[in-house]
C-alpha cells in the first residue's frame, strides 16, 4: 500500500511539504523527456494510486485532474530532444527535475526521487527511492502527471508527423517506430544522440 509517510521520512521528522518526483519518456527514441513535481497534503487519498504504468488509460485520465486540483503543488517539465543531445538524457532528466523544483508555487522540505540516481537540488535534502512510485504517493502523483503530459505532447506532434504513430507509442521503441524510421527516416523530433536504428548511424 502507498503511503505519504514511512520510515524515510521519519528520519525528517514527518516534514509536511514532501516533493515526490518521477520522469517519463527517458527511453523513447523521439519527442522530450518529461519530469513532474507534486506535494501533496499530508492527509491525501485516491484509492487506487500507483505507478502510472500500472494503470488504465482513464484511470491516468481521472488522476491527473483529481492530483491537479487537490495537490497542494504540482508542475510539470519538458526537456526537448535537442536539450537531450546536447547534455545527455541522465542530465536533461535531471535539469527537468530541477526546474519542476523551481517552478513549484511552494518550497518543499524534502525531495522523493524515483529510482537510484539524482543531481542534488541547492539546499534540500533528498532521498532516492526505487521504485518509489510504489511506495510513495506523491512520486506515484507525479508519476501520473509526468506519463499524462507527455502522451498529450505526442499526440499534439503526432498531428505534424502521422507516419510514426506517436499517438499509439509515444516515442517509445516499438517494432513499428523502428520500421517507420527506416522507412521514412529520422523526424526532427527524434532524439539524433539515440541508435533509432541497429543499421543507422546516429
Amino acid at each position: 500500500m502507498l503511503d505519504t509517510f514511512n520510515l524515510v521520512l521519519k528520519r525528517y521528522n514527518f516534514p509536511n511539504l514532501v516533493a515526490g518526483i518521477d520522469e517519463a519518456g527517458r527511453g523513447c527514441l523521439a519527442g522530450p523527456v518529461t519530469a513532474a513535481a507534486v506535494i501533496l497534503p499530508p492527509d491525501f487519498e485516491l484509492e487506487g494510486l500507483n505507478d502510472s504504468k500500472q494503470l488504465s488509460e482513464e484511470q491516468k485520465t481521472r488522476f491527473r485532474a483529481y492530483i491537479e486540483e487537490h495537490a497542494l503543488a504540482w508542475s510539470v517539465q519538458h526537456i526537448p530532444e535537442e536539450r537531450i543531445d546536447e547534455i545527455n538524457i541522465l542530465q536533461a532528466t535531471f535539469e527537468g527535475m530541477h526546474r519542476c523544483v523551481d517552478a513549484l508555487k511552494h518550497k518543499p522540505e524534502i525531495l522523493l526521487i524515483d529510482g537510484n540516481r539524482f543531481k542534488p537540488y541547492p539546499f534540500l535534502v533528498h532521498e532516492c527511492v526505487i521504485k518509489g512510485d510504489q511506495k510513495y504517493l506523491s512520486i506515484a502523483a507525479a508519476s501520473v502527471l509526468a506519463k499524462t503530459h507527455r502522451d498529450e505532447y505526442m499526440q499534439k506532434i503526432h498531428a505534424e508527423f502521422p507516419q510514426y504513430n506517436w499517438a499509439k507509442n509515444k516515442g517509445y521503441p516499438t517494432q513499428e517506430h523502428r520500421k517507420a524510421i527506416a522507412l521514412h527516416d529520422k523526424s526532427p523530433h527524434h532524439r539524433k544522440s539515440f541508435k533509432l536504428l541497429t543499421s543507422l548511424s546516429t
